[in-house]
């Protein structure tokens, strides 16, 4: 039964495209602490594209440097002389501290670039945005929302209510055009614990109101209380009074693109968008409450196994283009990940460099050192494992 749940053809068409982004992605963080070490004269044993064993045939020797490539395609790695050890002169160890935490933060540096430039290049290329527009077709009593207090003058000169109402149009929150629900999203829960600044059309009228976007809301509430969708007309009701039928009154897209020198600035943006999104999405989850997730209710953590998945998900529903976005998402995700101070990544070994600091030049001793990335090391493989079976019981089931 296990195995009839697999699609072969499926699987291909998942994995292929995931392991060439994830392989391409390592090896240019690779390349960073390469090029960084070439640069110092820090002394490179190996630079392997994929984990051994070794495919036999495909390693040569260039200098005093081995190029293999590898059997196992999940990435790639740089083997320096004495990356703890600094008995020898042209080892990692043995260089400047300076010198060593360039090196080390290379391969994140080199991330961060590639992340800059992916989504740089996403932003240059025609996509269609929806213009449907963002209606509020539900308040809950008691919400922020509800309490929300809007300012301006209705057409006729009257004040408006206070609190949002069934059929405000929401315009802008915090500066940001809104054209559809997705975007509203976005922008609300890119600003949770915050009281934001909307702009609603009301009945014709230009209004402004003052929303507070709850951390923790009750559960089937969002951040501020209220139900979106696009504002349509009803073309049949049925015999509750219910609309069956409807049609969107602005069924319309438009085309964006951006030339490389706005593309730029939009990319970096965006991407620092993510970062503050997925800070507020995991506290949300840290902390309880109904108001989780941006999604449609997926895990909250995936592995390998889960984005190889969405990775064919996307090509199957989107096609190519957004896998661009995705590459630049993952590259971030490795900048960030691998700049936290956990041992065996880059930012673990810069932390050694940092305590090396704090206690006036005192190295701590290499076997010491080892251990503890050793252990780090042991520690994220149980979790990827762990991970890993969660994602694959997700998508059998």
């Amino acid at each position: 039964m296990f195995l009839v749940a697999f699609d072969p053809i499926a699987i291909l068409r998942a994995a292929v495209p995931f392991l060439s982004l994830l392989v391409l992605l390592v090896v240019l963080h690779e390349l960073g602490h390469f090029f960084a070490a070439k640069a110092f004269g820090i002394k490179v044993l190996e630079f392997g594209v994929g984990f051994p064993p070794r495919v036999k045939g495909l390693v040569w020797k260039k200098g005093e440097t081995e190029y293999t490539i590898n059997w196992l395609p999940i990435g790639g790695f740089v083997r320096l002389l004495g990356e703890e050890d600094p008995t020898d002169p042209r080892s990692l160890a043995a260089a400047p501290r300076w010198k060593r935490l360039v090196v080390m933060f290379a391969g994140v540096f080199m991330n961060a670039v590639v992340a800059v430039l992916l989504m740089t290049v996403s932003f240059m290329i025609p996509r269609e945005r929806d213009l449907s527009g963002a209606l509020v077709s539900q308040v809950a009593a008691g919400s922020p929302a509800a309490e929300a207090r809007v300012t301006g003058e209705m057409r006729d000169g009257s004040q408006p209510l206070q609190g949002l109402q069934p059929g405000d149009i929401v315009l802008e929150v915090e500066g940001r055009e809104i054209k559809n629900t997705n975007e509203l999203i976005f922008a609300n829960r890119l600003n949770l614990g915050e009281t934001q600044d909307w702009v609603i059309n009301r009945a014709g009228s230009t209004l402004r109101a003052e929303v507070y976007a709850r951390w923790h809301p009750p559960a089937g509430q969002g951040p501020t209380g209220i139900r979106i969708g696009a504002p349509s007309t009803c073309l049949e009701q049925g015999d509750n009074g219910e609309c069956v039928r409807s049609e969107l009154l602005y069924p319309f897209t438009e085309s964006v693109w951006y030339p490389p020198w706005e593309a730029l600035p939009k990319g970096i943006g965006y991407l620092g968008d993510i970062v503050v999104l997925t800070v507020n999405e995991v506290r949300v989850s840290v902390g309880g409450g109904g108001g989780g997730g941006t999604g449609s209710g997926g895990p909250a953590f995936t592995g390998p196994v889960g984005i190889a998945d969405q990775t064919g998900e996307i090509i199957k529903e989107a096609g190519w283009r957004p896998l661009i976005e995705m590459a630049a998402l993952l590259s971030l995700n490795l900048a960030i990940f691998n700049a936290l101070p956990i041992p065996m990544l880059d930012g673990g070994r810069m932390f050694f460099v940092f305590v090396e600091i704090l206690r006036g030049g005192r190295r701590i001793s290499p076997e010491k050192e080892a251990l503890v990335h050793f252990t780090g090391f042991a520690l994220m493989m149980a979790s990827v494992v762990v991970v890993t079976y969660f994602d694959i019981a997700r998508i059998v089931s």
